[in-house]
């Protein structure tokens, strides 16, 4: 039986399910609160069991034409000298920066244009209320238009819309975890010969250029740690002024990146918090991705467990012959173990990584010059190849059929 899903997020995850429920006979229907795709945005990466799904979906050959090529990650000292560096090959891509980088927004671009054809893109609107019985889900959107689906996913992010409305208020699911990050873009003020950057402040405050494309510009970083602060995330202007009076007077480029910040464009906040929500779905409502479980940009894996989680969301319901009582338990206990696993934050966490004083941010840069010695960089790498992702994904290319009867496996 055909089943009508409408899917709130237009980023990654939401996308990445369209594409798997339309070849199972589904009619999915993404609705996107942003007026068309989103380009730029921050780095994100591609790694472990997401590329499988990658390149199950067929879509590596365009990500590999995409991706940045960073060599690593560097901390820096005010005067721009490197205190400590992690290239990529040291852990073979399973460190700070991994094999595959890509900007979010050409990672989305491509996921649009997979299901761009033959799945509905409702931009510019969102979800308003949402009212489920025992055969449906009545949608009404902030357009005023209503609407029936059989089923309801939230892959909204981690402010998600659809968990709200569903399962309770922001505050019950998202714990901050001590700090605040935001992302530009900028012209380079220097060469940075595909690095990632840090330069690290006393106070708990980062700092950061990250290659781009076009090496004339870079994505610059402004992290610091708080407490909870009292804010309108939509007040672009006030936020703005926030991270001028954090980082005014610091060294490195702060003053070039701060100069850049009345005129940026693609201006992102937010704060460093982890979703997790204890059962991802309520009735004919389940969530995916950031909207359900998020370990934080600490933690890093977000794209993975997006693409991994639309995997087999879309597998568990197709196996389910439509069936959300089956399906939506079936997906939950399929990635438990991978959530858990790939919330994890680094050892120290933010305390680690963003030292509050002078002495602390030495202690931070020696560690990693020990960590990536030729002593210990060795039997670091095989730490790391060792812990493979806790999850085996089910090949479903034989059973998996689009309304067409064309599988997976021959459109690869």
């Amino acid at each position: 039986m055909t089943k009508t899903v409408l899917i709130s997020g237009g980023g990654i995850a939401g996308p990445a399910l369209a594409y798997w429920l339309r070849r199972q006979g589904f009619t999915p229907t993404i609705v996107e609160l942003a007026p068309s795709p989103r380009p730029g945005g921050q780095t994100v990466d591609i790694r472990g069991t997401s590329k499988v799904v990658a390149e199950r979906m067929g879509l590596m050959p365009a990500i590999k034409r995409a991706q940045l090529h960073e060599r690593g990650l560097a901390y820096v000292r005010a005067d721009g000298r490197t205190a400590a560096e992690m290239s990529v090959e040291l852990l073979d891509g399973a460190g700070a920066i991994a094999d595959i980088e890509i900007l979010r927004g050409d990672l989305a671009g491509i996921l649009h244009d997979a299901t761009s054809n033959d799945i509905e893109y409702l931009y510019g609107d969102s979800i308003a209320a949402l009212d489920q019985d025992a055969t449906g889900v009545d949608v009404t959107f902030t357009s005023g238009t209503q609407l029936r689906f059989d089923l309801v996913v939230g892959a909204d992010g981690v402010h998600s819309r659809v968990r709200k409305l569903a399962f309770g208020p922001e505050e019950d699911f998202v714990h901050h975890l001590g700090g605040y990050t935001s992302f530009f873009t900028v012209e380079s003020p220097e060469p940075l010969n595909h690095w990632m950057k840090i330069y690290s402040a006393p106070g708990g405050r980062w700092v950061g250029l990250r290659p781009d494309h076009d090496e004339r510009y870079a994505k610059a970083l402004l992290s610091f740690r708080s407490p909870l602060l009292n804010y309108d995330r939509h007040d672009v202007d006030a936020l703005k002024a926030l991270l001028v009076r954090r980082f005014t007077g610091l060294g490195w480029h702060t003053g070039h990146i701060l100069a850049a910040l009345p005129d940026a464009d693609d201006f992102y906040f937010d704060s460093t918090s982890r979703v997790v929500v204890p059962d991802w779905s309520r009735g004919r409502v389940v969530l995916v991705g950031d909207a359900g479980y998020c370990g934080s940009p600490l933690a890093g894996h977000g794209t993975a467990l997006s693409l991994v989680g639309a995997y087999v969301l879309a597998g568990e319901l197709a196996a389910a012959d439509g069936d959300h009582v089956r399906a939506f338990p079936s997906y939950q206990a399929e990635m438990q173990a991978y959530v858990d696993q790939r919330m994890e934050l680094p050892p120290g966490g933010i305390k680690m990584a963003m030292p509050m004083t002078a002495l602390g941010i030495r202690f931070r840069d020696a560690s990693t010059r020990l960590m990536t010695s030729r002593l210990l960089a060795p039997a670091l790498a095989r730490m790391a190849a060792a812990v493979p992702d806790r999850i085996e994904l089910k090949d479903c290319s034989v059973q998996w059929r689009d309304p067409v009867g064309v599988t997976a496996e021959e459109t690869e």
